[in-house]
């Protein structure tokens, strides 16, 4: 599969009709592949996720073309039209937001404009099932879009260059800006549950720094009584007798009954903010991300400079979310 493009995180959104506007959604990156009736479907790791998500690769197999490759994110559409990461195991209907096309037919398109390459895909998805959804967009106004998402109780935008062709790896021509603080965190140890509570107390997480894996606190909310018990039984065979961390935490911050166990299983967290010593404040447990590899786990904070802001033209009324905006 082709390396995903990745999109920096930074304080705030860029101005500037240079800039694509985009809703950034709470669910699993995905890569989809169709060539004639064969379809996979690729997670940011490079995992096949084809059988995880059947649905959504039937509802790719249905599109007109015969060869496509499309980019974009697997996520549960809640009643009020907002996405879920908490609701993709639980029932919720799961979409297709597709918000770029890497190739159709035997066309590589990936080095065309976005502008260029998103009308092509608006085209290609007009008529697509309910399962796959076009990821629309507004043009400039950032500020504004950035206050509308937080508003709706989004995770935050996406901010793209409009000229540019899609390149692997994290750069500076897709920015994104989040309303509330969440990362990706490794969990090394548990604590055992106290009370009448089943399975463990708390998750004991952290981030890389090259090859060692700092403590990042630990997380003891944000649970359902099935989740505790079935992570138990998911860490119970990972326990080692050392602990991951360098260095290793104090008991004093860990608290007492500690399990470690091997750094290979990474979790959604949601926070107030990081501490001075390098620790989460208020952290919610939000799901396990099985596309994530332990190792790309690092501190993500965000940049506190944007790009250079275009003056070349009059920024455009934003449309309000949902509207199709045309390049």
């Amino acid at each position: 599969m082709r390396e995903l493009q990745l999109a920096t995180l930074v304080d705030e959104a860029p101005e500037g009709d240079d800039w694509f506007h985009e809703q950034k959604f709470d669910g699993y990156r995905i890569l989809a592949e169709k060539d004639g009736e064969d379809v996979q479907l690729w997670s940011r790791n490079g995992k096949s996720w084809t059988d995880n998500f059947h649905t959504i690769a039937k509802a790719v197999a249905t599109l007109s073309t015969k060869k496509v490759v499309l980019d974009g994110e697997v996520a549960a559409l809640m009643p009020n039209g907002v996405t879920s990461f908490g609701a993709m195991h639980g029932g919720a209907p799961l979409v297709y937001f597709v918000f770029d096309v890497l190739s159709i037919g035997d066309d590589d398109i990936a080095g065309r404009p976005l502008h260029e390459r998103k009308a092509l895909l608006e085209e290609l998805l007009e008529d697509c099932p309910d399962d796959i959804k076009y990821s629309e967009h507004v043009v400039g106004r950032g500020g504004e879009f950035f206050a509308l998402a937080c508003q709706r109780g989004l995770e935050g935008i996406i901010s793209k260059r409009r000229d540019q062709p899609y390149s692997p790896g994290r750069g500076k021509s897709w920015l994104k800006v989040k309303c509330l603080q969440r990362q990706e965190l490794v969990i090394g140890g548990f604590t055992e549950p106290d009370g009448s509570r089943k399975g463990i107390g708390a998750l004991l997480m952290g981030v890389y720094d090259g090859d060692r894996l700092h403590y990042a606190g630990k997380v003891g909310t944000g649970f359902s009584s099935k989740l505790l018990v079935e992570l138990r039984d998911e860490l119970d065979p990972l326990e080692v007798h050392a602990s991951p961390f360098d260095p290793e935490p104090s008991r004093a911050l860990t608290g007492p009954r500690v399990h470690w166990v091997r750094p290979e299983l990474v979790g959604e967290v949601a926070f107030l903010e990081w501490t001075g010593d390098g620790r989460l404040r208020h952290p919610s447990f939000q799901g396990m991300r099985r596309d994530k590899a332990a190792k790309s786990v690092v501190r993500e904070e965000p940049k506190r400079t944007v790009p250079e802001k275009s003056s070349s033209k009059k920024p455009r009324t934003a449309k309000k979310s949902g509207s199709r905006s045309r390049s």
